[in-house]
């Protein structure tokens, strides 16, 4: 049976649930949401972070990775004290203070595939938080093959992007994506990121993902959403499926 808001709950989301396109229908389906975040760097810590403090009941966190110096620019959710820690761990500890209602599980490896399928079957729906194209695809060729949702990022210097991919819906993949445009084979270290872009797009993944979860669609499954950090100007473009697509063309 789904667990409805109690009273300390609805106060504390109030100024949601007074949102006619939210009420206490669309907050108690935050409440039951599942989420899985892939990658706790620049876009997962304020992607986390949002998905706590406005109710989601149960986030998973996955990164192999431990807290630098060289992070807390951009990676919002640590501080200084937290180096050396476990991102995940660091993550939890400071999410718990923020909303304990949240159910927080941590995972501190790479994933395989079947493991990954595990943790995917077992969410609502993925938020790509990854930096590289090799992690983007397994986590986008494994959600389409278990029918689960997923919200992709990425940033590098004052570029951003964001796709909503719908396997349900039949919507165009990432792998389609990185077929049309020039996937970026450097990393932030190399090439730069400018703080507040990586963040931008991290925020706009857990709002996307949050009106996903209470059924309502703002970037259609398929549309590529590119964000230029100089100009603070956003694009949407139409992504068309690769026939070819060894990805989503059987759907």
């Amino acid at each position: 049976m789904p667990d409805t808001l109690s009273y300390a709950q609805a106060v504390t989301f109030n100024r949601h649930i007074v949102l006619p396109q939210i009420d206490l229908g669309g907050q108690e389906a935050l409440l039951n949401a599942r989420v899985l975040v892939i990658g706790m760097g620049g876009l997962g810590c304020p992607a986390a972070q949002l998905l706590c403090s406005s109710g989601v009941g149960q986030l998973t966190l996955v990164d192999d990775d431990t807290v630098e110096h060289s992070n807390l620019p951009r990676q919002i959710l640590f501080s200084a004290a937290q180096t050396g820690q476990l991102k995940v761990d660091a993550a939890r500890d400071r999410l718990q203070a923020i909303n304990p209602d949240c159910r927080i599980n941590t995972v501190h490896t790479r994933l395989t595939d079947d493991a990954l399928v595990d943790a995917i079957n077992s969410h609502d729906v993925v938020l790509d938080c990854t930096d590289n194209s090799a992690s983007r695809r397994q986590i986008n060729r494994l959600c389409y093959s278990q029918n689960t949702p997923l919200v992709s990022g990425a940033a590098i210097r004052f570029e951003g992007q964001l796709l909503v991919v719908d396997p349900v819906q039949s919507s165009p993949c990432y792998q389609c994506v990185s077929r049309l445009v020039n996937e970026e084979t450097l990393s932030c270290v190399e090439a730069g990121i400018f703080a507040p872009v990586v963040t931008t797009i991290g925020t706009q993944q857990a709002h996307i993902a949050m009106l996903l979860l209470m059924g309502t669609e703002v970037l259609a499954p398929g549309q590529l959403l590119t964000y230029d950090g100089l100009t603070l100007n956003w694009q949407r473009f139409t992504v068309p499926s690769d026939p070819y697509c060894e990805v989503c063309s059987h759907k």
